[in-house]
């Protein structure tokens, strides 16, 4: 653990990546860097309508997570911890999720002329959750736009986070069965998963809390 400057953490719609990468940040004393969610202007109507936002609302993520990964880039990186709630190159996922075959050609060029190169993290936690737990989250949590949210919507979102980890191999993964815990408000889960987090120093390791809870 001494040697991770950078963790990336991710996950689909109401997994909780954003507070845990808070509570987290306050463990290590560490920056947070966060998708600017609330600040997107077309999500709402996104979730309302689907296709009529769909291009807007994801240029809007690309050039906000550009700018944040310049940003970092430009600073001094190993001068602290950083911890993120969201993995720029997953960006290109809810593109492929959301865009037609026109929007997504767009998208490509624009990608590309950005030439945005981010940092490896030296660890991302990855969260899976079933979407009967998605759903009762983003219930228990009622913000603004999580009404918005429908399960098949949800569906395809968790499949796309399933394929794309499947395949990755950029660094260090944890991959958590965030479905029957809550690391965020129960102390105990937490220290189980920080725990697991310090331990997890290269490769792609698998954490089933419940299952080592009787092993």
């Amino acid at each position: 653990m001494n040697e991770t400057r950078y963790i990336a953490i991710e996950g689909p719609i109401g997994v909780g990546k954003t507070a845990l990468a808070r509570r987290l940040a306050q463990s290590l004393s560490a920056d947070l860097v966060l998708e600017e969610f609330d600040e997107n202007p077309f999500l709402e109507r996104f979730y309302r309508d689907g296709r009529s936002a769909a291009l807007p609302a994801q240029m809007f993520f690309l050039f906000a997570r550009a700018r944040q990964i310049g940003d970092l880039r430009q600073s001094d990186l190993f001068a602290s911890v950083r911890i993120s709630d969201y993995l720029f190159t997953r960006d290109r996922l809810f593109a492929e999720l959301n865009l037609d075959a026109e929007e997504l050609l767009l998208y490509e060029q624009i990608v590309d002329n950005l030439k945005v190169e981010p940092p490896a993290p030296d660890l991302v936690i990855y969260l899976q959750a079933s979407v009967d737990a998605l759903m009762q989250r983003l219930a228990r949590r009622n913000a603004a736009l999580d009404r918005f949210v429908d399960r098949s919507y949800l569906e395809r979102v968790t499949d796309a986070y399933a394929r794309f980890f499947h395949d990755y191999d950029d660094g260090p993964l944890l991959i958590v069965n965030a479905s029957q815990i809550d690391p965020v408000n129960n102390d105990a889960d937490y220290e189980q998963l920080f725990r697991q987090i310090e331990r997890t120093t290269g490769g792609r390791r698998f954490f089933n809390p419940v299952a080592a809870a009787f092993a």
